[in-house]
């Protein structure tokens, strides 16, 4: 059960894991031994994952975002095995969700260009047989927050 100085201490390391541990502890009023330790125990009970670098995808050149609708007409196990590889190593798609309702997933894939997505597309559909497949580009990025909310631990 994380108290009101974990909460604290994972929504400032979402927002910059490398702020400095004197600063970590002075903001969660520890000293910064204890901030620490808090830290290594959030680490060891799996509420931090992993660091990362967030890079900036416009220098990059992947600044176009677009969204993969997918329906399916197969759900067996082989074909979502078959549908997780070759999903797996195209980095250019960033997300794949599975989902309820009358689409089978949403694949999030971040491409310099049209060109690039139409690539991107032949690979995906040269490797698993789909039913349907629409795409939307995204015009604009309202809110791009990798941090989670903390209050529900």
């Amino acid at each position: 059960m994380l108290d009101d100085r974990d909460r604290k201490l994972l929504d400032l390391l979402q927002a910059d894991s490398d702020t400095p541990l004197g600063d970590l502890a002075e903001r969660v009023h520890l000293s910064p031994s204890a901030c620490s330790r808090r830290i290594s125990r959030l680490r060891e009970d799996g509420y931090i994952r992993r660091n990362v670098a967030v890079a900036d995808r416009h220098k990059l050149n992947l600044g176009m975002t677009i969204f993969v609708m997918v329906k399916t007409a197969q759900h067996s196990a082989g074909w979502l095995d078959r549908f997780r590889a070759g999903v797996a190593d195209i980095p250019e798609i960033v997300e794949v969700h599975r989902l309820a309702g009358n689409l089978d997933y949403i694949i999030k894939i971040v491409v310099s260009d049209i060109a690039h997505y139409d690539a991107i597309y032949k690979r995906l559909v040269s490797r698993i047989d789909l039913f349907d497949v629409s795409a939307y580009i995204s015009m604009e990025t309202l809110k791009d927050e990798p941090g989670l909310p903390t209050a529900y631990a």
